[in-house]
Formats: structure tokens, C-alpha cells, sequence
């Protein structure tokens, strides 16, 4: 077997067992770092080291990918805080602390892609409405927390804002620290943002 017969079989055998989560692991590492105007199939075919015709095997086109792509945030970033939305058994600080911990813990929340995907959604009017919705579920779950500490509306919609805003600052700076050190400045920081109701 010739070189280019050995290297063809490789990249046969690289297509076979290449999946679609690959492809859509390495096109929400293009978004994070540079955008979805660089999530490319090429880009995408170099990084993977396999043709366009592995990433055809798995989607229909990029508009397949893409919407991958928001699959993925919605099931990271979007479906815990639905999931508490829905539990019945959470009330004022646990609340607060529920919602917190998401983004504290990472699991399964990603800064990065929820970062990526706000930026994306400066292209797309029905992608931005989407990014609203989601935002709104965030400041509704914090501002409830708040209702039922005590605090007025007014100072509940403030002191919801302050939490959400700060938290999308954390990663707007890119701010570095420990997993560690966050988590053990948590409890620090939800009692300056939490107060006490006047």
C-alpha cells in the first residue's frame, strides 16, 4: 500500500469513527473563542482533520450546525434554571442559592458558550428574543427569591438586576480565579448582594 493509499484509508477510517458530537464539541470551541462567523465547515474540517464530506455525513448544512450549536446551550445554560423554575419546594434564600449555585458550580452551565451565544445573538432577531427570554427566566427566579425575603418590588426587581448583572460581568471581563476560591467567597458574596430587608 502506497502512502497516499494508507493516508486515504486513515482519513476513511477517521470519517467512520468521527461523530456528530465531535463536530459540534470543536464548532462550540470556534464560537467561544471567535464567533459564530468563524464556525465554518473548512475551519471546522481542518481542526477535525477529516473532508467536508464527514461533516455532511452528519448534518444537513450549517444552518444543521447551528442549531446544534443552541441545542447545546439550551440543554447547559437554559434547562437547570428551567428546572427550577418548576420545583415547588424552594423558597427566598434557597432559592437565591439554587440559582447561584448554577453558575458558581459550572455543571452543566458554561460561561464561555453563554457568553458566545448572547454575542451571536446580536445577528439574529429571533435568536436575541431567545437570549431575552432566557434572561428574563434568570431575573424573574432571583427577583422571586427576593420577593419572599421581604423586600418590595421595586427593591426585589433591583436586587435581582444587581445579582444578574454582576454575575454577567464575572465572565464578560473574563475575570481568572480558582473554581476554589469562588466557591469558598460564594457565601461572602450572597450576603453583601442578599442584605436584609428594611
Amino acid at each position: 500500500m502506497t502512502k497516499s493509499q494508507a493516508d486515504e484509508a486513515n482519513g476513511q477510517r477517521r470519517r467512520a469513527t468521527l461523530s456528530r458530537d465531535a463536530w459540534i464539541v470543536a464548532a462550540a470551541s470556534v464560537l467561544e473563542r471567535r464567533g459564530i462567523s468563524a464556525v465554518k465547515i473548512d475551519v471546522l474540517a481542518r481542526k477535525l482533520k477529516v473532508t467536508r464530506g464527514s461533516f455532511y455525513f452528519h448534518f444537513k448544512g450549517l444552518k444543521d450546525l447551528h442549531e446544534s450549536l443552541l441545542d447545546t446551550w439550551r440543554t447547559r445554560n437554559c434547562r437547570p434554571f428551567e428546572m427550577i423554575a418548576e420545583r415547588t419546594d424552594l423558597r427566598a434564600v434557597d432559592l437565591f442559592n439554587v440559582v447561584c449555585a448554577v453558575w458558581v458550580d459550572e455543571r452543566p452551565f458554561s460561561p464561555s458558550l453563554d457568553l458566545a451565544v448572547r454575542d451571536w445573538s446580536r445577528t439574529s432577531r429571533k435568536l436575541a428574543a431567545e437570549m431575552s427570554e432566557a434572561d428574563d427566566l434568570r431575573l424573574t427566579l432571583l427577583k422571586r427569591s427576593f420577593l419572599e425575603m421581604g423586600y418590595s418590588e421595586d427593591e426585589s426587581t433591583v436586587r435581582a438586576r444587581t445579582t444578574y448583572f454582576h454575575q454577567i460581568g464575572y465572565y464578560a471581563i473574563s475575570y481568572a480565579e480558582p473554581s476554589a476560591e469562588r466557591k469558598r467567597l460564594q457565601p461572602i458574596f450572597a450576603d453583601v448582594l442578599l442584605g436584609k430587608p428594611q
